[in-house]
């Protein structure tokens, strides 16, 4: 099966730069075998410290910007098998799970616009602290 954008916009634990976390190792290695880095990327969206890991709301207010990389996923379909079932999104329960998988359109520094899959947080993060900046692996 076919699953288009064939690309992913990641900002946490799967980002090539989180190389030397032991969290989502195992995935963060399996993605670059199954993936293409094109280039470091920022979406429309607020960033916040779920503790070990962040989450992110999508947002329309200029200032709010996640910065993270976009991959070329080789084969989106067999990707995302595994993918959703690491970001916590059980199948049938979607209201239920911890993300959800949208389409959203990001920017490559020379401005290129790229639409790209990226998970978003599903439940209220009124409580949760916003990362100044944007960038999960630079928080204080």
């Amino acid at each position: 099966m076919t699953v288009r954008p064939a690309h992913l916009f990641v900002y946490g634990t799967l980002m090539r730069a989180a190389n030397g976390w032991r969290l989502g190792k195992p995935q963060r290695e399996r993605l670059a075998r199954e993936s293409t880095f094109i280039a470091a990327a920022t979406i429309a969206a607020r960033l916040y410290d779920l503790g070990n890991y962040p989450g992110l709301l999508l947002s329309d207010d200029p200032v709010d910007v996640v910065h993270g990389e976009i991959l070329a996923l080789a084969d989106p379909g067999h990707s995302f098998d595994w993918l959703d079932p690491y970001e916590s999104i059980v199948p049938g329960r979607e209201a239920d799970s911890e993300y959800r998988r949208e389409k959203v359109t990001a920017r490559l520094a020379d401005g290129t616009a790229i639409t790209a899959w990226t998970y978003v947080y599903n439940h209220d993060l009124s409580a949760a602290a916003a990362v100044p900046g944007g960038r999960w692996l630079a928080r204080g």
